[in-house]
């Protein structure tokens, strides 16, 4: 029986197993792939966000890349957080991101719901504020490319071009916001988001 103690620069089991789940998942992260793993209600928020990316920028190639990216980074986070690699400070992140992307969630839901209510600055500013603290509370785990998917999400929601353009009255993308919106109050109630 070998038995020895193992140093920072050792060979750790764990560690390789972690990376390979989390490399295999996000390889396997397609539509098709995710609805395995994602509940009903979050399949059809991601396919309805695919079509609001497809219209907007009147590319299908886009357009999957940023659900693929979406997919990629809640199987890594969740593989992550399984395997309990978050630290104290990282969880205390996490649980502030969370309170902050369900207040998102709401304001988003509510500038669609009330007429006239829409304040693109203070969307602007929450996506920020959620953006950061996700990146601070993964920013140690996960690699450049990854850390990259991340940034290209905000950026694709943080365009106020689709933000305008979305939440206006006679918008184009009227339609597809009104199943977005029915998904993310039926994922809130169901508490999947």
């Amino acid at each position: 029986m070998i038995d020895t103690v193992m140093t920072d620069n050792a060979f750790k089991a764990k560690d390789i197993g972690l990376r390979a789940q989390k490399k295999i998942l996000s390889r396997m992260a397609s539509k098709n792939v995710a609805k395995v793993f994602i509940d009903g209600t979050t399949a059809s928020l991601l396919d309805n966000v695919y079509r609001l990316a497809k219209t907007h920028t009147g590319s299908k190639k886009d357009a999957e890349r940023l659900v693929k990216n979406i997919i990629k980074i809640v199987i890594k986070i969740a593989v992550l957080h399984r395997n309990n690699q978050f630290n104290a400070d990282e969880l205390k992140l996490a649980d502030r991101f969370r309170a902050k992307f369900q207040t998102l969630q709401m304001a988003i839901i509510s500038f669609y719901e009330v007429d006239y209510s829409f304040d693109l600055n203070y969307l602007l500013k929450s996506l920020q504020e959620v953006h950061g603290l996700l990146k601070s509370c993964v920013d140690r785990h996960l690699t450049d490319k990854s850390l990259g998917r991340i940034e290209e999400v905000f950026a694709f929601f943080s365009d106020p071009t689709l933000l305008e353009t979305a939440f206006r009255q006679e918008s184009p993308y009227r339609d597809l916001m009104d199943k977005i919106i029915a998904d993310l109050n039926k994922a809130m109630e169901n508490g999947d988001i």
